[in-house]
């Protein structure tokens, strides 16, 4: 019997303009999973070949990848339908990849998956790919390309072995001006860490967890593709609280939270704001939602996050963090009545059932 889904799947949207290398950091992905199970999803109508698989123009159709991960050809408009299939809890996917076509507009993928109904999943982000070797010319023939930036959560300047070094530069320096406050990491043929998209364990006991090897971990270090995910190319800090955190000042963090800060994960204790509760939190880009869960029995009530950027500050953000706890816990009716108020802010981020935010 399959056991009942306990969380949401993040659907991450892969976009960028023709030859960027999305179907390339597609494969990297799927080749280098660290065990987790990918659904994919490719909005187009074309051939579209994800390694030796082609998935060859019906739209609909649903292949199996042989590894645990499963890829589908649709329609936007049954965009849905598929996501539905995909989340049954017998697909017991991690995270799903839906590859834009080279000219669709990545910002109705997202507004899509935001308005969706569908409560098994949340927003992953969108990466957008840019060739920087063609960067130039694909802002001239398509200019939409900054608009596309833009709105992006994480950017991957992808072929940035073809680039001098000082041409590489001004590249990053277009792409990084036409994409706000999104974090960006360069890549050769679309290696990015995995980690950047898919979660990390949470929990005390989090690096004694016993799991399943996988493929990768039985190739010999030396046939292993990590040496090429340029791990140096982002920062991952963790942060664990005993003390509860005031809702407000944490609230003023996320409201605040730099450049280049991509992805937290994680939960939040709020202490007496919100004593039944713990928040579980899920930050993408500008996207930002709490879930509240109750305490387990004997579950320790503390604060544990993991931020994943590009040039983040790991020191200032601990500092900061830091700052967001809140020493009291007057339990007072007062002080209490103060908490709740507080905690108007997080609750403006919990998903309603009806879908609206609170």
């Amino acid at each position: 019997m399959t056991p009942p889904r306990t969380s949401q799947i993040p659907v991450v949207v892969l976009a960028g303009f023709l030859g960027s290398g999305k179907t390339t950091l597609l494969n990297h992905l799927l080749r280098n999973r660290a065990g987790n199970r990918i659904g994919v999803i490719v909005n187009d109508f074309g051939s579209i070949e994800i390694d030796a698989m082609t998935v060859a123009g019906q739209v609909g159709s649903m292949v199996s990848l042989g590894n645990g991960c499963l890829c589908c050809a649709v329609d936007a408009s049954e965009l849905d339908t598929y996501l539905e299939t995909l989340t049954r809890p017998a697909a017991r996917l991690d995270v799903i990849v839906i590859e834009a076509s080279g000219l669709a507009e990545p910002q109705e993928l997202v507004r899509m998956l935001l308005a969706s109904d569908n409560p098994h999943i949340r927003y992953g982000g969108l990466v957008e790919v840019v060739d920087a070797a063609e960067f130039p010319a694909t802002r001239e023939r398509h200019p939409e390309i900054d608009r596309h930036l833009a709105i992006a959560d994480l950017i991957v300047l992808n072929k940035t072995d073809r680039v001098t070094e000082a041409g590489l530069g001004d590249v990053r320096g277009a792409v990084a001006e036409a994409g706000g406050k999104a974090a960006l990491i360069s890549a050769a043929y679309g290696r990015i860490d995995p980690e950047l998209l898919f979660d990390p364990v949470l929990g005390a006991d989090a690096d004694d967890i016993a799991r399943q090897l996988t493929f990768e971990d039985l190739l010999p270090e030396a046939d292993r593709a990590h040496g090429a995910h340029l791990h140096t190319a982002y920062e991952s800090v963790s942060f664990t609280a005993e003390l509860p955190l005031s809702p407000r000042r944490f609230m003023e963090f996320l409201d605040s939270r730099p450049t280049g800060l991509y992805r937290i994960k994680g939960f939040a204790d709020f202490g007496a704001g919100d004593p039944g509760n713990r928040y579980t939190l899920h930050a993408v880009g500008r996207f930002l939602r709490f879930v509240p869960q109750a305490w387990a029995r004997d579950e320790p009530r503390r604060t544990r996050l993991v931020l994943i950027g590009s040039g983040i500050d790991a020191e200032a953000l601990h500092k900061e963090l830091e700052g967001c706890q809140d020493a009291s816990r007057d339990a007072s009716q007062g002080a209490t009545e103060e908490l709740e108020r507080s905690m108007w802010g997080v609750l403006r981020y919990v998903r309603q059932p009806d879908g609206d935010e609170a």
